[in-house]
């Protein structure tokens, strides 16, 4: 987001401040309209001439209150494997995110099998298959066109008999929209909890920070369907973007997972909210 306050800092260099303005700049970052009117609101109560560096500085503190101090790591169970389901529209990186999540947790001594699940999109499948073999980790795929529920119940198994610590399942790119294609999900989450009734352990919705409001109705309807347990949110870099993550984060208590922040593997780590924050400038 530190393009979008430098822009505030430029835009209200004068004292008198249009309030509608910097309400709809506010909303333009994808803060959201709530906290943008809470911001305004914070600001008004104050009684006094503000500039540019006085919006950033309440807008950051607004910020910081939503955010959680930190996030939680994604720990490994004992015994059984810790299974995650990717999710999320097409065209949000949802593929390369569950590859570099996968290259994350090997970098960190980790166990992980891969389940491509999006048996729909030959792409798909044969995308995360360059990535299980660039990153030496097996991946478990079935027929095209086949039951995604059925890849990732067989990839469970595999997980189990190879003592892997993780279980990434790569789902299809679906829109929040189409009730079948929920239904779908809903079953995928059904097959694995014959598996473990825990599981899936994480569900981890990939939203592109590019889109704005739209990832927030994303994530409003995915969370519906089956229940998100973060976000991880790609493009952040250099969109000046990233407001979205603080709405969902304050509409539906779901923390930003990780980011994406580049093309390479390594421009994938896990969010800091005390450096995101700091670095709103």
């Amino acid at each position: 987001m530190a393009g979008f306050f430098k822009s505030l800092l430029q835009r209200f260099t004068k004292p008198d401040i249009d309030w509608d303005e910097l309400e709809a700049a506010l909303v333009a970052g994808d803060l959201g309209p709530r906290l943008a009117l809470r911001i305004v609101d914070d600001l008004k109560a104050q009684g006094r001439k503000l500039h540019g560096a006085d919006i950033v500085q309440v807008a950051r503190e607004h910020v910081k209150s939503i955010l959680p101090a930190q996030v939680p790591a994604l720990t490994r169970l004992d015994g059984r494997p810790k299974v995650l389901l990717t999710v999320g529209v097409n065209g949000t990186g949802k593929t390369t995110s569950t590859a570099k999540l996968a290259k994350h947790l090997q970098d960190h001594g980790k166990k992980v099998v891969l389940a491509a699940a999006d048996t729909f999109r030959a792409a798909a499948v044969e995308q995360l298959e360059v990535w299980s073999q660039r990153l030496n980790i097996t991946m478990v795929k079935g027929p095209p066109n086949g039951d995604p529920a059925a890849v990732c119940f067989e990839a469970y198994d595999l997980a189990c008999r190879t003592g892997a610590d993780f279980l990434l399942c790569d789902t299809a790119g679906r829109l929040h929209t189409k009730h079948n294609l929920m239904e779908e999900l809903k079953k995928v989450r059904r097959i694995l909890g014959r598996k473990d009734p825990e599981s899936p352990h994480e569900v981890l919705l990939v939203v592109d920070a590019t889109t704005g409001g739209n990832a927030l109705q994303q994530a409003r309807e995915f969370h519906k369907a089956i229940p998100l347990t973060g976000v991880i949110v790609t493009k952040l870099d250099g969109s000046g973007k990233g407001g979205v993550l603080v709405a969902i984060q304050q509409e539906l208590g779901i923390p930003t997972r990780f980011i994406g922040i580049g093309e390479k593997a390594e421009d994938f780590q896990p969010f800091d909210p005390g450096r995101f924050v700091a670095e709103l400038l």
